[in-house]
């Protein structure tokens, strides 16, 4: 056999060695991306259940959120996983002939909202025919693929122009008034206004991290500047502010609740608190609209509260914090308060010891679990007995409400009064499962007041659900730079938090407002609050 046979023997052995490659990694480029797909798929599967029972039967602990959270992050990556590996496994295929690409199976998309703009771009249509390559082409129909763009945030200045008159008879000058500004002789618009607002108190994105984003955006502004800005447009919402205030502390019952607040101070950090107090009558279908108020303190003292509540009464949802006590006492002016306790809080070191998931983890993971406690079980089995009575009432009238505790509810937490007086004398003093039923026992009355009013809530969650932006935000912000910024940071809470209540994009309504505010009648004022609001371009197109 010549040379040039045996070359072209190794071309060919050459050549099915790579084709046997390319068939190879293209076999395992599929599997991968069949397996990323199979580990999205079980992930957005969990991920629904998870939801679905939390819908169905509440959260089953104060973990769930979060662990939903988790749950979604995960989800996130094994997605953004198994799109890679689709698209390397595509590419694989396209170098053999044997294996077929791999497409995902993906859940059905919605349909893009139909309030945002549409651009049609047409596709030139052929002129000739394809298969005879005749001319005589007329239009069948059209086939339209959308695709969602989003725009980059563009700059613009706004140039106000106020000609000058004179009169040829007494030669006086004149010109129109200044456009209104925010700040006085100011320079930002309403919009770029709400932006700064609601990115530093509503996404927690400090000044400093806004001014390097726009000046890398091509639009320098220093730090002091903004803060100017903001300081100018707090001092604006004012007025709004205090519609909110009287707003909730109209109502009969409210929320209360504080965090922790880090506050700089000259070579450390202090630790402040915010205080909430929430107005939300939805789950007594009651017809005044939801609202949250906060405070600002340096310390934890006893009497931010009596200060806030100073002129209130009613029945307060709080914790167990020994500040709101002199709030409860007889013969308080203006009228007395009445403690109602949070069965969420009392639950959770129950629930604590009672985790049998945690201690399953903590012992897959090697490490010491703790014993699960017999009496803790209970107690949370108990509890979430009443729990699901309360969800299935959730929105109903107050009479309706206190009508089926009285049938369903009452008689289940006098079991567990009598079960939790029996058992505690058999523990020590020390006990954790004893410190919890005295947590319960000492306050029973307080416990009880759902049984009698149909108006008051079993759990505090609506006071921690206005709390939660603020315990993200220290993630982000670290600390507020003085009192005062901590008073500004919850004036812009109590707005923000409010909108968000009541189903408005905060950052919207907080632009609408900024423009409107100057020229609006006192009189009027109401009708910018969240709940009256109507942006004024609707306001126009209805007149």
């Amino acid at each position: 056999m010549d040379s040039s046979s045996d070359i072209e023997m190794l071309r060919a052995a050459l050549a099915a060695a790579d084709a046997r490659a390319a068939l190879a990694d293209a076999e395992l480029a599929l599997a991968r991306a069949q397996l990323a797909d199979d580990a999205a798929t079980i992930a957005r599967q969990n991920l629904e259940i998870a939801k679905l029972r939390r819908q169905i039967y509440g959260p089953r602990s104060e973990r769930t959120a979060r662990l939903l959270d988790q749950m979604e992050l995960e989800l996130e990556e094994l997605e953004a996983t198994a799109t890679e590996d689709e698209i390397a496994a595509e590419s694989a295929a396209a170098k053999t002939t044997n294996v077929a690409p791999f497409t995902r199976r993906r859940p059905s998309r919605q349909p893009f909202p139909s309030h945002l703009p549409r651009e049609r771009i047409v596709v030139p249509s052929p002129t000739t025919c394809d298969c005879c390559g005749g001319s005589r082409l007329r239009k069948l129909g059209e086939t339209v693929t959308e695709t969602l763009e989003v725009i980059p945030r563009q700059w613009k200045v706004i140039q106000h122009v106020r000609e000058k008159m004179t009169c040829r008879d007494c030669e006086r000058i004149s010109e129109p008034p200044a456009p209104f500004h925010v700040t006085p002789r100011g320079w930002a618009g309403p919009n770029l206004m709400a932006m700064l607002l609601f990115e530093k108190f509503g996404q927690h994105l400090p000044l400093n991290r806004q001014a390097e984003r726009y000046g890398r955006e091509g639009v320098p502004l220093a730090l002091s500047t903004l803060a100017d800005q903001v300081g100018a447009g707090c001092a604006v919402l004012e007025p709004l502010l205090r519609r909110v205030e009287a707003h909730v502390f109209a109502a009969q019952r409210l929320h209360g609740d504080d965090t922790t607040v880090p506050v700089l101070a000259k070579g450390k950090t202090d630790i402040g608190r915010c205080w909430v107090y929430v107005r939300d009558d939805r789950p007594f279908a009651g017809q005044a609209p939801p609202a949250a108020m906060f405070y600002y303190s340096r310390d934890r003292g006893g009497e931010h509260p009596r200060v806030h509540l100073a002129k209130w009464s009613g029945v307060l949802q709080a914790d167990a914090y020994g500040g709101y006590n002199k709030l409860y006492e007889a013969g308080r002016t203006p009228g007395p308060i009445l403690e109602a306790a949070c069965w969420a809080h009392a639950r959770r070191p129950f629930f604590a010891l009672a985790d049998i998931e945690a201690s399953a983890r903590r012992k897959a993971e090697g490490k010491a679990s703790a014993p699960i406690s017999p009496l803790a079980l209970e107690a949370v089995r108990r509890m979430d007995r009443l729990f699901e009575i309360e969800r299935s009432i959730n929105g109903k009238s107050a009479d309706e409400r206190r009508a089926v505790r009285q049938e369903l509810s009452r008689t289940p937490v006098d079991e567990l009064e009598a079960w939790m007086r029996a058992e505690r004398p058999k523990l020590p003093r020390g006990n954790d499962v004893a410190k919890a039923m005295d947590y319960m026992l000492k306050r029973w009355s307080a416990f009880t007041r759902f049984l009698d009013d149909g108006r008051v809530c079993m759990s505090n969650n609506a006071a921690e659900r206005g709390l939660r932006g603020i315990a993200l935000g220290r993630k982000s912000w670290l600390f507020a730079g003085s009192d005062r910024g901590g008073m500004r940071a919850a004036a812009m809470y109590s707005l923000i938090v409010t909108a968000k209540m009541n189903d408005i994009d905060p950052q919207a309504w907080l632009a609408d407002v900024l423009a409107r505010i100057a020229g609006h009648p006192a009189s009027k004022l109401d009708e910018l609050l969240p709940w009256n609001w109507r942006p004024a371009n609707a306001i126009s197109r209805a007149a």
